[in-house]
């Protein structure tokens, strides 16, 4: 009976001593866990962290923008603003840029870094402008991209495409009134230029390196491929198309729907496809006319 005893005692305190550690075991992991979660905050979520992040590189951003005292609109301290100039509510204007004086930017605007726009200049909703000089008393219309990269690529012997560079800039003159939604490339070898009083029309585009004269008017959906010359007074009806390197002599002027493939150095009237002088186009129009019938 005593050896009986014995043997339950001992059976108890085993078991009561396995109990032990394994309470300590658990005592262990909860201080673990405890201690991990000291040092692991998860009050708040990672998404809450990430936004809290953000928050604070977006508050050090703002801090390099003021507001305009006219308009509501944000620019860069680094930025240099006439006092009589308004920057609508939602239109940023970057570093090193000049916005001149009784100058308008219109809300979604955006006036990329080392802009210079001129004073009376006037810049409706959703412009794009980098890259660029913009003359006095301009009027640039919404929608409106200036000084984005030209279109212009190398291709090797196995047709492989690479970018060429597109570092230089875009200057538009004085009195030039630009149409919504056309775009002005910049230069590559030599800057794309826009003479003083030009007047451009809606959903026009002009390559990189083209130079335009003074006075010349080009209405809407024209295409003017890159390094193209015009001299002065020129006229290009609507949807006149110019393939890239070609030259235009001052006071021409190109009916609707032409194309020119070649050089005109001649003053006058053209038309057609490819462009001839206008009365050899109305032949040619006449003959065929003729034939049909």
């Amino acid at each position: 009976m005593t050896m009986h005893l014995k043997r339950l005692t001992n059976i108890i305190s085993s078991i009561s001593g396995k109990s032990s550690i394994l309470d300590s075991h658990s005592s262990l992991r909860e201080k673990s866990i405890l201690s991990f979660t000291t040092r692991h905050d998860f009050s708040t979520s990672s998404a809450d962290t990430t936004r809290h992040i953000a928050s604070d590189v977006e508050e050090r951003g703002h801090r390099e923008y003021l507001k305009c005292h006219k308009g509501g609109g944000m620019f860069h301290k680094s930025a240099c603003i006439d006092p009589t100039a308004s920057i609508d509510f939602g239109a940023v204007v970057h570093s090193g840029s000049f916005v001149g004086g009784n100058v308008h930017v219109g809300s979604g605007t955006v006036v990329g870094p080392n802009v210079t726009i001129g004073q009376s200049t006037k810049i409706g909703y959703n412009v794009a402008l980098a890259n660029c000089t913009i003359g006095d008393s301009c009027v640039i219309h919404h929608g409106v991209c200036i000084g984005q990269d030209g279109f212009g690529f190398f291709i090797d012997e196995n047709g492989a495409v690479a970018k060429k560079p597109q570092a230089l800039k875009a200057h538009i003159g004085n009195n030039v009134e630009i149409g919504a939604n056309s775009c002005i490339d910049r230069g590559s070898w030599r800057d794309t230029t826009i003479g003083d009083h030009s007047k451009i029309d809606n959903l026009v585009q002009i390559g990189h390196n083209v130079v335009i004269g003074k006075c010349c008017m080009l209405c809407g959906q024209v295409g003017i491929a890159g390094s193209v010359t015009m001299g002065d007074y020129v006229t290009l009806g609507g949807r006149v198309g110019v393939r890239d390197h070609v030259t235009i002599v001052s006071k021409v002027r190109l009916a609707a729907a032409s194309c020119v493939t070649k050089d005109i150095t001649k003053p006058g009237d053209y038309g057609g496809f490819p462009a001839v002088p206008i009365r050899e186009w109305r032949r040619q129009v006449a003959s065929r006319s003729q034939t049909l019938k």
